[in-house]
């Protein structure tokens, strides 16, 4: 009976949520991408619990996926990471062995330093760190914050072994006074049916998602997960400003990360940055996220889902603290890169204000566009005529958002001989088979970008740091950052994976050698790190980038204003002058 009513209390709960989030919907063609059935069709199955309510509703195929190579992994690569094969299979056996007469107990090595791993020398990232087994892991681990589309709320994700009817987070503003609750809902999936043993490769633990509602727009919260049988720490978080609160905001911007030695370093300096600069706004990922398939032949046999687990745990000290924000890449959404997860996984351990492929939201004066470079982009695709709608309810109310952001995955701007520009087509000289083409890459999508006055553009894909002067239609080059109007493309590819120095199926090229476009502005070929935007006002942004292991001073520092005359910025002293003209005709009349 006391189970029922706990049950039937936590669904209660989970209706008037969605209630109360879709009556703060705006009736923006945002919601239409909720809807979108994007690229969403993957291969795993979900296992459903008596005490669980679950929300990821459908039958999905079983995955028979094999051994595939993958397609973004060169000859070279593999040849560099065959001495990595021995010791990650040890890993992942020391990882499935279960423990003795102890609590099991797993570190993240982020006090490590490059001088701590000599088989990093650049651009090798070096081995992965041992991977996390989510089976043994009872107190709440994963979690991760994002943003919905209302700044008076917040979503809340986690991991563990087991749930109870005991699932929520207590939450308010006061470390000492949480007197918010919300409960969770809990889901679990399989992955991959292996016939001969009448079992599952891989079982998740319980995902726990719920809303934090009620929150005040800008302030500092806190808030504790009570989770199965275990509290975590109390964290803090800011609240998304209100839409079009002129107030300075703060983001982390990172991408093809993975779980390698060098993963962890790039994230302990982010977790350096948070601790000198405190109140972050969000972090924004730009795809290719923790490469849980990438390297699966070199990993014991279908233990890639622990990858994902290992990275969330490694993510943890960002994404409990702030809003984490994630576009899909390629190896997240592309059939063959993804070893078949085909963009399902992603659905089911993030939380995205839309289908987790293209959607969007605002933080204050800022709005910010996840589109996903693996599908079509045309003029009579899905995504192409989202997007051209967002954009064009976003401009209707441009005195709100003065900024708009867009963060993908491949770059359409690249002076990189690896990869270079995205157009579509995949071109990987070692694979002998035909790949998919995306329509509408770069056409159409540039074209929107220039229609609509996007400001910035935000990448990964090719791992180097580049930024681009503002630029439009390849050749059309401003080489300022004054008073800028045309949009700026930002590559931060260096989060961790092995860097792009040398040209594939060569020896000693360089991907930059002599090849330097008018459109670049600068790049970086030779260190990891991450990237940073802080939006001083309406007009100024502030562009940093930050290498592997130094948080003190960026390597990358730029201040971007953006021209007068456009996205709306003159539209107070419009208004000022069409009052006074309607004033003087009043007086005149009378």
């Amino acid at each position: 009976m006391v189970q029922k009513f706990f049950l039937t209390l936590t669904v209660l709960l989970l209706a008037l949520t969605v209630s109360l989030a879709e009556n703060n919907t705006e009736n923006d063609p945002e919601i239409d991408s909720e809807n979108s059935t994007g690229n969403n069709q993957g291969e795993n199955t979900e296992v459903n619990q008596e005490e669980n309510t679950e929300n990821n509703q459908g039958e999905i195929t079983e995955n028979n996926q094999g051994e595939i190579t993958d397609v973004n992994e060169p000859e070279e690569d593999i040849k560099n990471n065959q001495e990595e094969s021995t010791e990650n299979n040890q890993q992942e056996k020391d990882t499935d062995r279960e423990p003795q007469n102890e609590e099991y107990e797993y570190f993240i090595p982020y006090e490590n330093t490059i001088e701590d791993f000599p088989e990093i020398v650049p651009p090798n990232s070096g081995l992965e760190i041992p991977q996390m087994n989510i089976s043994l892991v009872k107190k709440p681990n994963q979690i991760r914050l994002s943003y919905t589309r209302n700044p008076t709320e917040m979503a809340l994700s986690w991991n563990t072994n087991a749930v109870s009817h005991h699932e929520q987070v207590n939450y308010g503003l006061l470390e000492r006074d949480l007197n918010y609750t919300a409960y969770s809902i809990s889901h679990q999936f399989a992955w991959h049916w292996i016939p001969e043993d009448g079992n599952y490769a891989y079982i998740s633990g319980f995902i726990h998602e719920c809303l934090m509602v009620n929150l005040i727009p800008g302030r500092i919260h806190f808030y504790q997960i009570e989770s199965n049988g275990v509290k975590s720490e109390v964290i803090k978080f800011v609240a998304a400003p209100e839409h079009g609160a002129r107030v300075p905001l703060n983001f982390l911007h990172t991408a093809d990360v993975g779980t390698f030695r060098t993963s962890v370093m790039v994230t302990k300096t982010m977790m350096d940055r948070l601790k000198k600069k405190q109140n972050y706004n969000g972090m924004l990922h730009c795809g290719d996220i923790s490469y849980a398939n990438k390297f699966n032949n070199k990993r014991q046999k279908m233990s890639s889902q622990h990858v994902w687990d290992t990275w969330g745990l490694m993510a943890e000290p960002l994404s409990s603290r702030m809003a984490y924000m994630v576009s899909p890449g390629n190896h997240e959404t592309a059939v063959l890169d993804s070893n078949k997860e085909n963009g399902t996984i992603l659905a089911k351990r993030f939380i995205m204000p839309g289908n987790e492929h293209f959607y969007s939201f605002s933080v204050g004066m800022v709005h910010f566009i996840s589109v996903s470079t693996d599908e079509d982009i045309d003029q009579s695709s899905t995504q192409g005529i989202w997007l051209d709608r967002t954009l064009a309810w976003i401009n209707k109310k441009r005195d709100l958002w003065p900024w708009i952001v867009i963060f993908m995955h491949r770059p359409i701007y690249s002076s990189g001989k690896n990869h270079g520009n995205w157009t579509g087509t995949n071109d990987y000289p070692w694979i002998k088979i035909e790949l998919p083409t995306y329509e509408g890459w770069p056409d159409n999508f540039e074209a929107l970008l220039l229609k609509h006055r996007v400001d910035l553009v935000l990448t990964g894909h090719v791992h180097n740091y580049e930024r681009t002067w503002p630029v439009r239609n390849r050749d059309e080059v401003s080489q300022s950052y004054e008073n800028v109007s045309s949009p700026i493309h930002i590559t931060c590819g260096h989060g961790g994976s092995g860097l792009y120095r040398i040209v594939w199926a060569t020896e000693d090229e360089n991907t930059y050698n002599t090849h330097h476009p008018r459109f670049s502005a600068a790049r970086d070929n030779e260190h990891w790190g991450h990237c940073e935007l802080e939006f001083l006002d309406e007009r100024t942004v502030r562009h940093t980038m930050y290498k592997m292991g130094d948080s003190d001073l960026p390597a990358e520092d730029v201040l971007i204003t953006k021209a007068t005359n456009i996205n709306g910025v003159n539209h107070m002293n419009f208004n000022i002058r069409i009052t006074f003209c309607s004033l003087y005709i009043t007086w005149k009349l009378t």
